[in-house]
């Protein structure tokens, strides 16, 4: 399979890491006569071209007679190397100009810029990763919480390739058994009676299972939104900053303070959210805090999950009542805020009386005290019925999902069909031949080239 964006057979190069200040700069190269094409501008072409795979060479990139900097050269060997290709990473100063200097130096000397994700894609077509390794690349570079990278380098290490190819292996081997029917058939009164369906059913259960896994795998990758509401003084801000273990948001006892939205990425448990403190919801003549009320109304009724806070030591006002059960179409916790400040037994009396069709948990934002049990709730209302992670691997993309659900109707349906004695081992499989092309479109056995143009341009340069 070839794609037309990239030419395999072009010496490539693209800068690696972060075009900003720091102690180190890599420059990447691919292809075949990389080495050879390197150790022109090297200052020890002949140790560089000697150079035994996956070892390091101290040298200067020269521009002709002028130096540019000196570096560490990486030099992998075809096949051991992340493309399968020979490649050498150069591991210059980390300054913008000195690294850009080093990129240019190449493209003047037979190197041409890499297309985004061309590395990755090289590797694909060279056999060193399957489709689903080269998307968890770009799903580790993406994490936002290391429970979201742990997720993805599950999938890079080859757990999903594997436990697409154990399906495979059951839907193949129940092929070839109904196959065999085909050519030596015996007196039979139904299809049903001419394999064993059990293999089908394992498949079925473990496709479901990789199904029902992406809903949790994509809060894990994207994250949610979550917006802290309440009256004014409940202790919104006091709350955000807690979270964030940092003072982001202005704290204060004069009401109306906060009259505009911030937000900051935050973790719920591994959980990556979006985390809006807003405006104290009240009547006021103040233009500007009245368009902050508006913006925190809007934000709400977009939020994946509302924490409405409560002020614990003045009670539950009758604007409390009134918004929680006016959103009662949203997620939403009420979170019973200064706890230290009120009587813990009137707090629950309050809330199974007022409140005992909504979720609530009691918390001291100033103190710290009530955060964990408030996390761990946010986490089990966000995944709702989906795990924290199956036990097996999870899917990594809605394209892996898309195929893998063809895939698990196409074998329910020839389940189905099995049992009725209406149809034949031929429609059977069918539905198993079109189940395997959708687990190939998985791996990238059977996938087309546009496909593959998608996937990889939303990879950075230089991977």
């Amino acid at each position: 399979m070839t794609n037309t964006k990239y030419s395999p057979e072009e010496l490539i190069a693209a800068i690696a890491t972060a075009l900003a200040p720091g102690a180190l700069g890599i420059v990447r190269t691919s292809g075949s006569g990389c080495i050879e094409a390197v150790s022109k501008i090297f200052s020890r072409p002949k140790a560089l071209k000697e150079a035994q795979g996956n070892t390091l060479v101290y040298g200067w990139i020269l521009d002709g007679t002028e130096k540019i900097d000196e570096v560490l050269v990486s030099v992998f060997r075809a096949p051991k190397s992340f493309t399968g290709e020979e490649m050498c990473e150069i591991s210059c100063h980390g300054g913008v100009a000195v690294v850009n200097a080093v990129y240019e130096t190449l493209l003047k000397n037979g190197f041409r810029p890499a297309e985004r994700g061309e590395f990755t894609f090289r590797a694909y077509i060279n056999g060193k990763a399957d489709l689903t390794k080269a998307e968890a690349v770009r799903e580790i570079i993406d994490s936002k919480t290391n429970a979201g990278r742990s997720h993805a380098a599950d999938r890079l290490s080859g757990e999903l390739y594997k436990e697409i190819d154990s399906i495979k292996t059951l839907v193949t081997d129940t092929l070839a058994a109904i196959e065999v029917d085909i050519e030596y058939p015996e007196d039979e009164e139904t299809i049903a009676d001419s394999f064993n369906p059990s293999s089908l059913e394992e498949a079925e259960n473990r496709l479901g299972n990789l199904v029902s896994s992406w809903k949790s795998e994509k809060l894990y990758q994207e994250g949610v939104k979550i917006v802290l509401a309440g009256k004014t003084n409940a202790g919104k801000s006091s709350l955000f900053n807690a979270l964030l273990k940092e003072d982001r948001s202005i704290v204060s006892d004069i009401e109306g303070t906060t009259r505009d939205w911030i937000e900051s990425w935050i973790s719920f448990d591994g959980i990556p959210a979006r985390l809006f403190d807003t405006a104290g919801l009240r009547k006021t003549d103040d233009v500007i805090e009245a368009k902050g009320v508006e913006l925190t109304k809007d934000l709400a009724s977009n939020a994946d999950l509302v924490l409405y806070l409560v002020d614990s030591a003045a009670g539950l006002s009758d604007e409390d009542k009134k918004f929680i059960k006016e959103n009662n179409e949203i997620p939403l916790i009420v979170v019973f805020n200064k706890t230290d400040l009120a009587d813990k037994e009137k707090i629950s009396e309050m809330a199974d009386k007022e409140l005992k069709d909504f979720l609530t948990v009691k918390i001291s934002a100033k103190k710290g005290t009530g955060t964990g049990d408030l996390t761990s709730l946010v986490k089990k209302v966000i995944l709702g019925e989906a795990s924290a992670k199956s036990e097996g691997t999870g899917l990594g993309s809605e394209r892996q999902k898309e195929s893998v659900l063809q895939a698990y109707e196409r074998v329910k349906h020839a389940l189905e069909i099995s049992r009725d004695s209406y149809y034949g081992l031929d429609a059977v499989v069918q539905d198993l031949e079109d189940a395997l092309d959708s687990l190939g479109e998985v791996t990238g056995e059977v996938t087309p080239d546009d496909v593959l143009g998608s996937i990889f341009s939303h990879f950075c340069v230089g991977k």
